[in-house]
């Protein structure tokens, strides 16, 4: 049972890092882990502290019961996109759900990233 909870817990944490484009290093500085110790955690070897997964959690925008395999929402990792807004491209629906999650400086960086597309797109037209 417990090599069961921690491969499930390993992957759902890689799979919820990998949504939000996060590095293992990078999930385990925002955890206050060594990067060696959040890797043994998503590769199933161990099972971090009470405190440490509620900052996984926090961290990767994942809820407890998903991470420890529990009730129903525990083979979904996100949950899904709810259905666009009247004149809302479905698309743009999709995006907005897959960035509620995300921290608001990796937000404004992609809001610089899409301006200076969005600029260099009209240079082309």
């Amino acid at each position: 049972m417990d090599e069961k909870l921690r491969h499930a817990l390993g992957e759902a944490a890689r799979t919820a890092r990998l949504r939000l484009g996060l590095t293992q290093a990078e999930v385990a500085k925002k955890v206050r882990l060594k990067p060696g110790v959040y890797g043994r955690v998503e590769r199933g070897a161990m099972v971090p502290s009470v405190p440490t997964l509620r900052r996984i959690c926090e961290t990767l925008a994942i809820s407890s019961d998903v991470l420890l395999s529990l009730g129903a929402q525990a083979h979904e990792v996100t949950a899904p996109a709810p259905p666009p807004a009247a004149g809302e491209h479905p698309e743009l629906s999709r995006i907005i759900h897959v960035l509620q999650g995300w921290p608001p400086e990796r937000l404004a960086l992609l809001r610089k990233l899409l301006e200076t597309a969005g600029t260099h797109l009209s240079d082309v037209s």
